[in-house]
């Protein structure tokens, strides 16, 4: 699993490459701790290349939605391919992301 943050136009770009299963998501959760206080600055989660998620890696995006949210950030998930989506629908997570 690859993972990335970049900081572009006052935004956190984060991408995500492979599986997040649940090995992987103790060490994405260690690279994207710093985003649980945005600090302001929207974060924008690329899934283009994210092939797998596990319940583990839905807690981080949470977590991460939250501290967002918290201080007046939003959270965008954009290019996810259809597998991810219908796991997002499955849980009903579709509908607290915003998803483009």
């Amino acid at each position: 699993m690859k993972t990335t943050i970049e900081e572009i136009d006052s935004k956190y770009v984060v991408t995500l490459e492979g599986e997040m299963d649940t090995v992987a998501a103790t060490e994405v959760e260690e690279v994207l701790k710093p985003l649980y206080t945005s600090n302001g600055k929207d974060v924008i989660i690329d899934c283009t290349g994210l092939e797998y998620i596990a319940s583990s890696g839905l807690r981080i995006l949470i977590s991460i939605l939250k501290g967002a949210k918290a201080g007046g950030s939003r959270v965008v998930l954009q290019n996810m391919n259809d597998d991810i989506k219908s796991v997002f629908k499955l849980t009903g997570f579709i509908n607290i992301f915003e998803v483009i």
